[in-house]
């Protein structure tokens, strides 16, 4: 199961990803070197919105439907 996912940075930015296990990457997102370059600059991050896909390449194109979303589009999906 792949995982989509949002992050509130806390500049009040948005980060999305993929990852096979949800608890581990915002672990790794808000402290380990693991975490992506860009919210190792915006801890700490808080996950807002997530949605399941059976296999990656889904994952990965939902993912780059959501990245060419605008931040309000964005804020108005996870409502």
């Amino acid at each position: 199961m792949w995982h989509i996912y949002m992050l509130k940075c806390c500049d009040g930015t948005i980060y999305t990803g993929i990852t096979t296990d949800l608890a581990r990457r915002v672990d790794e997102h808000n402290s380990s070197p693991k975490g992506a370059k860009y919210t190792r600059a915006r801890r700490p991050v808080e996950l807002i919105y997530s949605e399941s896909h059976v296999d990656k390449s889904s994952a990965s194109k939902r993912e780059h439907q959501i990245k060419q979303l605008s931040k309000i589009q964005k804020l108005s999906l996870i409502k």
